[in-house]
């Protein structure tokens, strides 16, 4: 018996209380070994561990095939090991044979859910009923046990931005490093923000039309509009502003049409429907 205390040897009596109750929690890895099996062997220093590397974050449950054969016949154990992983009373992975441990750490690493990342879905839970104080609160708390987490920071510059303080929104992105950079959350957060900037000295839309009636290639006011659409949520009429833009001048202002149709697909997320439509488009009137 593994002296860890995350890890603890079931039968039919305590399979109940210590996997399926436990595992409304965190996940519990339910392994069946056998004395004979010498790949068990050599993985029981491997769950150990692992056990004690998470601290809690997962926890084992150690089946005997052998003594616990109603167990392992209920679970469809063919051959051993065998390693089942339940989180919220239900198996949610498994692996059968030796394995290795880096195999093992992805398995968990994709249901093990940390301290950090409990109390992001607190605050965001916080956040849609309202209390934004203790949302901000909880995500700061977050932040300072893992400074290093790209996307609490992308979620924290989101929150206070759509609370009005453009300023820390800003800092808050520009201390992310290059993978953080590249989040979607902040990618969309950097051009709503420099949307919002070029909307401030905008002349008023009616203005713009008026320009344009009296010249349509006037490629000053086709951007203009383009912003003014993209702000009132007319995303397909603000792309058609700018490929129009690029079919009458590729050159202006420095391929300004294509840059902001660029833009404001990261303002949408590559899995926006016009986004996709529109690259199509990009793609034809570029080849």
């Amino acid at each position: 018996m593994s002296e860890s205390p995350y890890i603890h040897n079931v039968d039919m009596q305590n399979f109940q209380q210590i996997v399926l109750e436990k595992s409304m929690q965190k996940p519990v890895l339910v392994d069946f070994w056998a004395d004979w099996c010498a790949p068990c062997q050599q993985l029981a220093p491997i769950l150990e561990k692992l056990a004690d590397e998470y601290a809690g974050k997962f926890e084992v449950a150690k089946i005997n095939a052998d003594s616990e054969q109603d167990l392992a016949a209920h679970f469809g154990v063919k051959s051993l090991p065998t390693m089942k992983l339940f989180f919220q009373g239900r198996i949610v992975d498994e692996r059968t044979g030796l394995g290795g441990e880096a195999d093992l750490r992805k398995m968990l690493d994709q249901h093990v859910v940390s301290e950090a990342k409990q109390m992001m879905q607190a605050a965001l839970a916080a956040y849609q009923q309202g209390q934004t104080q203790q949302a901000l609160d909880l995500l700061n708390q977050a932040l300072v046990k893992d400074p290093e987490n790209q996307e609490l920071k992308v979620q924290i510059a989101q929150l206070v931005y759509a609370e009005g303080d453009q300023a820390s929104a800003v800092s808050l992105l520009d201390s992310l490093d290059a993978e953080g950079a590249k989040l979607d959350g902040a990618i969309q957060l950097r051009a709503e923000i420099e949307l919002a900037e070029q909307l401030k000295d905008l002349p008023a839309l009616d203005e713009i039309e008026k320009r344009l009636e009296k010249n349509p290639r006037d490629l000053e006011a086709l951007i203009m509009k383009s912003r003014h659409l993209t702000a009132r949520g007319d995303y397909e009429n603000a792309m058609e502003c700018l490929l129009e833009i690029m079919r009458i001048d590729r050159e202006y202002e420095n391929d300004a049409g294509r840059k902001n149709l660029l833009a404001l697909f990261d303002l949408l997320g590559g899995e926006h429907p016009s986004v996709q439509h529109y690259r199509r488009k990009l793609f034809t009137l570029l080849h």
